[in-house]
């Protein structure tokens, strides 16, 4: 079934048909009215493509490096919480479809897995770890020190939560996580011997963190920290200066706060503001290939991609999120041999240019 799927679209709509209408809501929807949610796709589509011709595309690679390793592409699985609600191969059906794409999987604090037990599963591929920082420093520590000593390659701290974001979906169809769904990374760090839920899991999360508070945890660890969820230059440049090795921009997939910019029209001026620093990748609203090649050619080093590998993970399980990101791949190939670049380096600010606002060809 996943092999009939031609394009990302085609995986959403069948995820939509296999999920309930309460996991449906949970991971696909936003916040408040979901005007971000929306702007993170259509954003890309304000960019237009300025391909060169005559170039000699017969050796065309998506494969790059980022972080010190290599990637069979700049398309990274993007932290998605509780996968095994959307398939029972959850968290490692993930791992194992990262691995065989070459690329590599961020795993949730909130995941349904330990990074323990991803790791044993899937000793192949790279893997990192994305971070909420808790009240108790012992409990960031022990997250920390499970994913360093399982082999994760960076440790990804989010900064745009707590608190959650209003989520209105949820509360229109009642959804909330099973409390037997648990977070075990969280309770094994806390030495808890039942399930933490969700609630106690963000009650736990220290909602004063602060630049010096990333510092620290940049000092203390031994492989590169990124900051995911910021959305200026200013912040950008906070980052660096407080020992980011890297910076994601993102709004939460449109989750946390609604109205804020999309991730596209933010990536220009934290790319300008990193100015070649540290790397600079970008999650939300990527849905095509083509957008992956836009966010490479404003600046970022590579992009993320949360909600399409989860519908391919709903849909088909292991095998439907390897699809995704094999289209994906296969859509960028062709992105880069049409605009003449031989690799996903070869891609700059001359490759792009902000489409018009309006015209005969703007939808009504």
């Amino acid at each position: 079934m996943t092999d009939e799927w031609i394009n990302v679209a085609d995986a959403e709509r069948a995820a939509a048909a296999a999920l309930e209408p309460g996991p449906l809501g949970y991971f696909d929807g936003g916040a408040g009215d979901e005007l971000t949610l929306r702007e993170n796709v259509e954003a890309w589509r304000h960019w237009r493509l300025r391909p060169r011709v005559l170039v000699d595309t017969s050796a065309t690679s998506t494969a790059t490096e980022l972080l010190g390793g290599p990637l069979s592409m700049p398309i990274l699985v993007a932290p998605v919480a509780y996968q095994r609600l959307a398939h029972p191969d959850g968290e490692i059906g993930m791992a194992r479809a990262a691995a065989a794409a070459g690329t590599a999987m961020c795993l949730s604090t909130l995941a349904t897995t330990r990074p323990s037990e991803v790791a044993a599963a899937v000793p192949g591929g790279r893997r990192w770890f994305q971070l909420y920082q808790f009240n108790d420093e012992a409990v960031t520590r022990a997250l920390m020190e499970e994913a360093v000593e399982s082999g994760f390659e960076a440790i990804v701290v989010t900064a745009d939560a707590p608190p959650a974001g209003n989520r209105e979906r949820d509360r229109r169809t009642g959804f909330q996580i099973p409390a037997e769904a648990g977070v075990p990374a969280v309770a094994a760090a806390l030495g808890s011997e039942r399930a933490v839920t969700l609630t106690e899991t963000f009650e736990l999360m220290n909602p004063a963190m602060e630049w010096t508070d990333l510092a620290e945890i940049a000092a203390d660890s031994p492989v590169p920290v990124l900051v995911k969820g910021l959305l200026t230059a200013e912040d950008a440049e906070l980052a660096v200066e407080h020992g980011a090795a890297g910076v994601v921009v993102s709004n939460h997939g449109g989750r946390q706060l609604d109205r804020v910019s999309a991730t596209a029209d933010a990536l220009t001026e934290v790319v300008d503001a990193v100015d070649g620093r540290a790397a600079v990748l970008v999650d939300g609203g990527i849905r095509r290939g083509v957008d992956a090649a836009i966010a490479l050619a404003i600046g970022a080093d590579a992009v993320l991609v949360g909600r399409p590998a989860l519908w391919g993970l709903a849909a088909g399980g292991e095998a439907g999120a390897s699809r995704v990101l094999e289209v994906l791949r296969a859509e960028l190939q062709l992105a880069l041999e049409l605009c003449g670049c031989a690799s996903p380096a070869g891609l700059g600010r001359g490759h792009v240019r902000r489409a018009p606002a309006a015209g005969v060809y703007s939808r009504p």
